[in-house]
């Protein structure tokens, strides 16, 4: 069994892995798990009122999870996959842990050889994308860097060689408004000008 297929036995089994981004490194488990998103929540030492996005392999199996308008949609298309985290109406299959309440739900769908492999291969089922590190401590570029307390949280951790650094640029598509700056910012704003 290579990493990959234990990593989705993992998954499956409830328990976390770390896998590479085209951004950081990410911390996934299954994201609509209440008990997998505790356990991240957890090894992240996590507020619970932080949200945690859901990672897809493509926009289509976003739809299972997410409510897009047409302009969200548009948008999809443009900049997905990416190193973009676009906030949707979610559907009632994602539990409120994942999102601390919230009505909308951050979707990801990372512009990664590995990571998509990874998602194609758990989906349906979407995971959750949030960085591998405790919070307050920098995100994470190579495998070799990751905190041990995620390390030993991890049941596998794929290692993807070095990432682009950055983290994803998180935008509000309805309101026109960019909530965390990343990579792709400036093209992102001005589409959001030019479409509205």
């Amino acid at each position: 069994m290579d990493d990959l297929d234990r990593a989705v036995a993992a998954i499956r089994d409830g328990k976390l892995v770390v896998y590479p981004t085209e951004t950081v490194y990410g911390l996934g488990a299954d994201a609509l798990d209440p008990d997998a998103i505790e356990r991240v929540f957890d090894a992240k030492r996590r507020a619970r009122e932080k949200p945690i996005s859901l990672a897809v392999p493509d926009a289509e199996s976003a739809l299972s999870f997410v409510r897009p308008t047409e302009r969200e949609r548009e948008f999809m298309k443009e900049f997905l996959p990416g190193p973009v985290t676009i906030l949707c109406e979610k559907r009632d299959a994602v539990p409120d842990v994942l999102t601390a309440g919230r009505t909308r739900v951050g979707v990801r769908i990372p512009d990664q050889p590995l990571a998509l492999k990874l998602l194609r291969r758990v989906a349906p089922t979407p995971l959750t994308s949030t960085s591998a590190n405790v919070s307050g401590r920098a995100s994470v570029m190579r495998a070799d860097d990751l905190d041990d307390e995620i390390r030993d949280a991890a049941t596998v951790v794929l290692d993807g060689g070095e990432t682009g650094g950055t983290g994803s640029t998180v935008v509000n598509v309805e309101r026109g408004e960019i909530l965390r700056r990343g990579t792709s910012a400036d093209a992102i704003e001005a589409w959001l000008a030019a479409e509205e």
